[in-house]
């Protein structure tokens, strides 16, 4: 069962951790508006027109759009699902949307955090200073 933490309870490790995987939740998110807008070409216009297939990120081969009314999605961890073209976009639009509330939870509570700790070290800085100079050692000197 998913155990509920609170942002406000966590360290500075635990919130680097958290604001990299809302990094990687903006990755995510932009590949599936990506994926969205590509659907936009999947009109009747388009069929039997050339295209180049994606073996991988930096390899193509030539092919011809075959069928314009059904797609094959990647519904995670290596599982694909056929869907009409409008069953997609809908699937797209509430991964985004589910994203996106996920992101909205979560930046409030990392910029505050992020806030107090500028906050922190500020006010260390200004204290390192104060006792550097009250010990007449020059603030850029090592001891």
């Amino acid at each position: 069962m998913a155990q509920t933490v609170s942002v406000g309870e966590l360290g500075l490790p635990q919130l680097e951790l958290l604001k990299g995987q809302l990094e990687q939740l903006k990755v995510v998110q932009t590949k599936f508006v990506e994926a969205k807008e590509c659907l936009n070409v999947l009109h009747k216009g388009n069929e039997g027109k050339d295209l180049l297939v994606p073996l991988t990120s930096s390899m193509y081969v030539p092919g011809k759009l075959q069928d314009t009314r059904t797609v094959l999605v990647d519904v995670g961890t290596g599982y694909y699902v056929e869907k009409s073209a409008d069953d997609a976009r809908a699937f797209f639009k509430r991964k985004i949307e589910f994203l996106t509330r996920q992101m909205e939870k979560i930046q409030p509570a990392l910029q505050e955090k992020h806030a107090m700790k500028q906050a922190v070290l500020e006010m260390m800085t200004q204290k390192l200073q104060q006792l550097t100079a009250a010990q007449g050692v020059p603030a850029g000197a090592k001891a």
